[in-house]
């Protein structure tokens, strides 16, 4: 893949994203096509409890999981004892996760929004489940949109090495 294709499917997530779909979602339905997931309906639905770092609880950035859920489509193991092929997955997941996390500081949805000091979030459970309303403040105060394109990118650009 091109870096003109690369830019385009990023371009695709940052759209996803701005027009209401969750981070995860907007990073993997820009790029489920590619494993023959060409119902992007049911690519969004399978991704959307991932936004706002896991059912809004602020864990894990929903654009880094939907890049995991890519890498577990591009090479993710089916056969339960499979060790050889979970272990080439896993080290994918971890060079994209440390590739993200060099680039953020932080792959932790409340650290990377500002609503935790980076190292120290405490999982809360109780979370208001209420997603937040997309308004152009909403945007712009939010790293959000650079992130899913960011995460496309990276997804795509270690498919090639």
């Amino acid at each position: 893949m091109n870096e003109l294709e690369i830019e385009q499917r990023a371009q695709k997530a940052q759209d996803l994203f701005k027009q209401g779909y969750n981070c995860s979602q907007a990073v993997f339905a820009s790029c489920a096509d590619l494993y023959g997931i060409t119902d992007e309906p049911l690519a969004l639905r399978l991704s959307a409890s991932f936004g706002g770092g896991m059912g809004r609880m602020r864990l894990v950035c929903g654009a880094a999981s939907g890049m995991f859920m890519l890498a577990g489509l591009q090479n993710g193991s089916s056969t339960p004892h499979d060790n050889e092929g979970k272990m080439h997955n896993y080290a994918f997941v971890q060079q994209l996760a440390g590739e993200f996390k060099g680039k953020y500081g932080s792959l932790i949805c409340a650290e990377l929004l500002g609503l935790a000091p980076k190292g120290q979030c405490n999982v809360q459970l109780d979370l208001d489940p209420k997603p937040a309303d997309r308004t152009p403040e909403y945007y712009e105060k939010r790293p959000c949109s650079e992130m899913v394109a960011e995460s496309v990118r990276i997804f795509l650009r270690n498919l090639q090495s």
